[in-house]
């Protein structure tokens, strides 16, 4: 049905654009461009407690800037549209229904606190925080309904025993039971649909075949595979990528100062000299030289992008905000 590549960059509009996420951008739309592929722009903005309109439009000058564009998307529209998730609420209901159609849903009246406080027991905590004990999955009919008079619960999917096998493009084979990481919540009790449902549900109703996204999310990975296998859908290729973190080991964020875009827009920043230094980063040019996004594609290689994180110590981190700022 999709004979070319399908790939997508998914920003969330709860803040402005900084290094680290203009270099997931940069290479997903190279590793979509390279192929003669078909990128999509998509807006998650599920948590619209968190979300801002002022944000997403930053986010499309900040991609523009850097040189970025997109077959599909919020501002241009497209086969797939909307491409803006708190407009797409009604196909999470539908997965959502299919899910309790099946039996695999089930309400969970349990605050963070309570699973905060039953992971310090010997399962412990999985890969993303703390395990779900499993309080609430075998409720009678009769304490739902006490516990429903005075709580909105929440909705858990009932996770099988079931090794999730998989073949990421930077990260190799992977393997996890995902039972381990305990039932997990596909609708809140305020009625926001979990990313993890809603990124399935887009990603596959757009024909996305190519998934690259930042190392944070590999753990992500195997609750996304089951519910592609519980919807029946063909899962996409993934590849996660090591983050760029700074001098204190964290991810490179706007907290380590000249590494947001907006800013750097404002203060007359080259976008060539920042596309430089996220090739140099990323594995692509043996140093941070000024070019264009479109020159990268055709030498543009997988296979070249570090497999461990890459840190950068002070020197390193103010040479390329000075650089950036110089045009260099």
């Amino acid at each position: 049905m999709y004979p070319t590549p399908r790939g997508r960059f998914a920003p969330t509009p709860s803040g402005s654009m900084h290094i680290g996420n203009a270099r997931t951008a940069l290479l997903s739309w190279l590793q979509i461009r390279s192929q003669g592929g078909a990128f999509v722009l998509r807006m998650e903005d599920i948590d619209m407690t968190r979300s801002r309109s002022h944000l997403a439009e930053g986010i499309l000058a900040d991609l523009h800037w850097l040189g970025l564009d997109w077959d599909e998307g919020p501002d241009v529209g497209g086969h797939f549209a909307p491409y803006t998730q708190s407009e797409r609420l009604e196909y999470y209901e539908t997965a959502l229904q299919e899910l309790q159609h099946q039996g695999l849903l089930y309400p969970c009246f349990c605050s963070r606190a309570d699973i905060l406080q039953a992971a310090s027991a010997p399962h412990g905590l999985s890969a993303e925080g703390p395990a779900y004990p499993g309080t609430c999955r075998c409720l009678s009919a009769d304490e739902i309904q006490a516990k429903s008079r005075h709580k909105t619960p929440s909705l858990r999917l009932r996770v099988p025993a079931r090794m999730m096998t998989f073949e990421d493009g930077i990260a190799g084979s992977q393997s996890a039971n995902i039972i381990q990481g305990g039932d997990f919540i596909v609708k809140r009790a305020d009625g926001m649909f979990s990313y993890q449902l809603a990124v399935i549900v887009d990603d596959a109703a757009m024909g996305i075949t190519e998934v690259l996204r930042g190392w944070d999310l590999l753990d992500s990975t195997p609750r996304q595979l089951l519910l592609y296998d519980l919807l029946g859908w063909k899962a996409p290729h993934f590849t996660h990528v090591p983050l760029v973190c700074g001098p204190d080991g964290r991810r490179l964020a706007k907290r380590h100062g000249g590494t947001g875009l907006s800013q750097l827009r404002l203060k007359k920043a080259s976008p060539e000299a920042v596309i430089g230094w996220l090739a140099y980063l990323s594995g692509l040019q043996d140093r941070p030289e000024a070019m264009k996004a479109a020159d990268l594609v055709p030498s543009f290689r997988l296979s070249a992008i570090p497999t461990q994180p890459v840190i950068l110590d002070e020197a390193a981190l103010s040479r390329m905000q000075k650089d950036i700022l110089c045009g260099v």
